[in-house]
């Protein structure tokens, strides 16, 4: 009869031989299983370079437009000095052959809380042909934590400044200085708006009560009256005018004035045209030279004697500058009135008609 202690190490082996026995075919299940094919799916290999590995490690994932197709398999130190010194080889399911291209772009980027680095391949721009076993992939350079920061020194910098300004901008506010700093803490502006704020109900309470140009405005119905018969007014006379009565109505309605203005316009059209052509007298002044010159010397001489005239030289000079012929001439008029006077009182004593009879 076995021992109580060969029991237990028969139960002990069971056990252990059960939970290798299960680790084993879950790691088989697992291998099996996903996008990366397990063991019994073909393989290719891929290489990429990168500047910087930026903490990816061997065994991540290897993704194509974000879903793992495969995962990487070596990270590598070039030998020979080149601008891409870190050589990572990728093993991807052949599987996703067809959907790779010679142009697709391997780059680096993190995902997850922790921010584990991955490879990732971008397909959304290639053209070239299938990608084969072995291939080299072109990289898109994704800069490091180290370079963001170093690149954004200069701004955080400027930011400093701007926050340092910004603070003693709030100081000098708070302290009362300048424009905003009088807006915020003097007094003064409130009262004033307050003030105004008074004025401003007591102005709309007189416009209420109808007190004011403005309030009569808004009270006294006469406006709106006068606006009214003035509106009755005018509709009456845009009545009339369409009626054709009145002067304006005719003006607007009568085609009469347009067909005097055309004539008199086709008349003043034949006046000009014989001008143009010479005919009467104007047009012979406008077109004939020799007439022309004719009138300007009869207006010259004309001039001339109008001068003299004005001077008091000549007959017609003294008869307007001589005051005597005047004087001569209203002494006789003067007798020819007493002597008509004369002769209608007394008639007989200036008609004597004798007769002699042979």
């Amino acid at each position: 009869m076995p021992s109580q202690q060969e029991v237990q190490w028969s139960q002990l082996k069971v056990g252990v031989l059960i939970i290798v026995a299960l680790s084993a075919l879950m790691a088989l299940i697992f291998l099996m299983s996903g996008n990366t094919g397990g063991f019994f799916t073909g393989k290719i290999r891929l290489h990429a370079y990168f500047e910087n590995s930026a903490g990816l490690k061997v065994g991540a994932p290897v993704n194509l437009d974000g879903v793992t197709i495969g995962n990487v398999k070596a990270i590598k130190i070039v030998a020979q000095p080149r601008l891409t010194p870190v050589e990572v080889i990728m093993s991807v399911s052949k599987k996703y052959q067809g959907q790779l291209h010679s142009d697709s772009k391997a780059g680096l980027s993190t995902v997850g809380v922790l921010g584990d680095t991955v490879v990732d391949i971008d397909n959304r721009t290639a053209k070239g042909g299938p990608i084969q076993n072995g291939a080299q992939l072109p990289t898109n350079e994704t800069p490091n934590l180290n370079d963001v920061i170093q690149a954004s020194q200069g701004t955080i910098q400027q930011l400093n400044v701007i926050l340092g300004n910004v603070n003693a901008l709030i100081n000098q506010i708070s302290s009362g200085q300048g424009t905003i700093g009088k807006l915020i803490s003097d007094p003064s502006l409130y009262n004033n708006l307050n003030a105004s704020v008074t004025k401003l109900n007591k102005v709309a309470t007189q416009l209420s009560s109808g007190q004011g140009t403005i309030g009569k405005l808004l009270k006294d119905p006469s406006l709106y009256n006068h606006l009214n018969e003035t509106a009755t007014k005018i509709d009456d006379v845009a009545n009339k005018i369409d009626t054709d009565q009145g002067t304006l109505g005719k003006l607007i309605q009568d085609p009469t004035l347009y067909n005097n203005l055309n004539q008199s316009v086709t008349k003043l059209n034949h006046l000009l045209t014989q001008v143009n052509s010479g005919q009467g007298a104007l047009g012979m002044m406008v077109n004939n030279k020799a007439f022309a010159n004719k009138l300007n010397d009869t207006v010259t001489q004309l001039d001339s004697i109008l001068q003299q005239a004005n001077a008091g030289k000549g007959t017609l000079g003294q008869l307007i500058k001589n005051p005597s012929l005047y004087n001569h001439l209203d002494q006789v008029a003067a007798s020819s009135n007493t002597l008509v006077t004369a002769i209608r009182k007394n008639p007989k004593k200036y008609l004597v008609i004798h007769l002699k009879i042979f």
